[in-house]
């Protein structure tokens, strides 16, 4: 990673089930599956995310194969950068600016595709892929001058945020009252609208809080200097 010092602070809920899994499958993987392999197999899935989530505009059941699509995007991603160090081929500058540039543009096909289906509107969903982007922001930020790689925040990290789509696609497939809106400004919403909306607010929230702890932090650790007049 960027700074290879950093503190990886990792609270997420499922971090010791998923690690036992990831785990598993490492020693399992043949010889020819490459960490640059996998990356690029959670870009695919990521892209056949957004894709099957716009075809749920025709049929609601493609929200099935969006979220297979998930599990492959969380099967690549999780498992690329931890069989490079299982294997002792890692690459730390080189691994931490393609997992991370792949992370930046599979946050984009995945809030896109929620925007593209029939579930949420796109602007919403815009507004999730913003607040999103400003943690990933921070997140390097951190790693780089605090020297702490936050991989989590509030118990959440990517795992359990594709699980929570997951569950939002298919209760949305079947859920009978899904299609009840009411007017906001003028613009119908619906209760997933809703729902996206203060899921970026609980984002822009959390950004706006870590970046305000870690400025008074730095001003300590980097106070302001005496002005000093240039005699020349």
């Amino acid at each position: 990673m960027g700074n290879e010092n950093a503190e990886r602070i990792q609270t997420s809920i499922l971090y010791r089930a998923e690690q036992k899994l990831v785990a598993w499958l490492i020693k399992r993987m043949p010889a020819w599956v490459t960490s640059d392999m996998l990356s690029y197999t959670g870009l695919v899935a990521a892209i056949g995310y957004a894709f099957f989530c716009w075809m749920a505009n025709f049929n609601l059941y493609y929200f099935w194969l969006s979220s297979l699509c998930l599990v492959l995007n969380w099967f690549g991603d999780s498992l690329d950068g931890t069989m490079a160090r299982y294997r002792g081929t890692g690459r730390p500058k080189y691994g931490f600016f393609i997992d991370h540039s792949l992370d930046a543009l599979t946050t984009c096909l995945f809030c896109i595709g929620l925007g593209l289906s029939p579930m949420m509107q796109l602007s919403i969903s815009l507004f999730i892929m913003g607040g999103y982007l400003c943690l990933s922001i921070y997140t390097y930020l951190s790693t780089i001058i605090i020297g702490k790689f936050p991989l989590t925040y509030v118990g959440m990290g990517p795992t359990e945020m594709r699980l929570l789509i997951i569950v939002v696609c298919l209760i949305y497939t079947y859920l009978p009252c899904r299609s009840y809106s009411f007017p906001v400004c003028g613009v119908e919403w619906t209760f997933f609208d809703l729902a996206g909306a203060l899921v970026a607010a609980i984002l822009y929230l959390i950004y706006i809080c870590s970046m305000a702890r870690d400025l008074r932090a730095l001003a300590k650790i980097d106070p302001p200097k005496p002005y000093h007049k240039n005699k020349d």
